[in-house]
Order: structure tokens, then sequence, then C-alpha cells
């Protein structure tokens, strides 16, 4: 019986491989062109990125000691009357490593941070997942991918956790948007 069964799913096999389509050779050339292309374009994005990523900033450490890091910034904080902006993402992520140079790049908006925050890099990567850092602040990472802004007062008191998509203008972000976060979370005087 098994002998039979095996036979016959082997003619069915052969049988429906073995029928004509009817779609013309050209057709089907085609098709096949239109995947090899979109696999090239594909690729293409993929080394763009790469060589994009390449040239940025690496502003995340992941031998840095978040906490120890950290509790420095709040004791700096406290002195300067500054509020502390944690960047939470790694050197992997090219929307981390671009909002980064973003800043950094436009003059009205380092000036902004310069002013107002002690900015930190809160790296998230196979190296260090910073697991304890991040669970302080209720994983924001898992909820909302990277980078994710996380802002505490001077006293190191969490006061405002935001995505960063609601920034992202094309393959960069809005400077507007950006601004008006900033100055939203700043201290108030």
């Amino acid at each position: 019986m098994k002998k039979l069964a095996i036979i016959a799913f082997l003619g069915l096999g052969v049988l429906g491989f073995s029928q004509n389509t009817n779609i013309p050779k050209e057709e089907r050339v085609r098709d096949n062109a239109l995947l090899v292309k979109t696999d090239h374009a594909e690729l293409d994005a993929k080394k763009k990125a790469a060589e994009e990523k390449a040239k940025l900033p690496k502003p995340y450490n992941p031998k840095a000691d978040a906490q120890a890091d950290l509790k420095k910034l709040v004791a700096q904080a406290k002195k300067e009357g500054k509020n502390i902006m944690i960047q939470a993402g790694g050197n992997w992520c090219i929307w981390c490593l671009r909002f980064n140079n973003f800043v950094q790049e436009t003059p009205e908006l380092k000036a902004l941070v310069d002013k107002n925050y002690l900015y930190y890099h809160l790296n998230f990567s196979p190296d260090n997942k910073n697991e304890k850092v991040f669970a302080q602040y209720d994983n924001p990472g898992e909820k909302f991918g990277y980078p994710v802004f996380i802002v505490l007062d001077k006293t190191g008191k969490m006061i405002k956790v935001q995505q960063s998509d609601v920034f992202e203008e094309g393959k960069g972000y809005s400077k507007d948007k950006v601004k008006e976060f900033f100055n939203t979370w700043k201290p108030k005087a």
C-alpha cells in the first residue's frame, strides 16, 4: 500500500511539473528580468546605506558603564541646571547615526542641545544591551524601536520618552520637529 501511494504521488508530481503554462517564452524571460532588477535595486540600496553608515560618526560606546555614566550626568545636571537627553540606539542603526549627525551638523540644534541638555548615547547592541539601565525606563526600545529618546530632569527623573519616527522626513529628519521637541523638554526657567 505504501509503495502504491508513493508511486501515485510521484506520478502526480511529474504530471504537475510537466504541464505547459502557455506563457510565451519572451514574457517568462521578462518576468525573470524584473526579479533580477529588483534584487539589484535592493542590493544597491543596502550598499548605499552601508557606505553612508561607514562615513557617519559612531557615538555609541558598547564598553561604557552606562549606569555609572548616568549617575555622573545626574550630578552634573544638578549643578548646571540642565536636563539629560538620552539617545538610545547603537552604531548598527543608520537612523541613530543620522540623527546624531543631523544634530551635530545643524548649528541651531547643536546650540539648543548644548545650552539645555547633557546628551548621552545609551548603547543597545549584541555587545552590550544595557538591560538594567533600559529596564529602569520601561524598555522603550522594545516598544518604539531605535533611536528612542529618554528625557530626564536634573534630578534624574524620567519626564518623557519619545519615539523618533515622528521626526523623520525623507531619509533624514525635520529640523522644525526636532527643534520643537528639544524646546518642549528643556529645563523650565
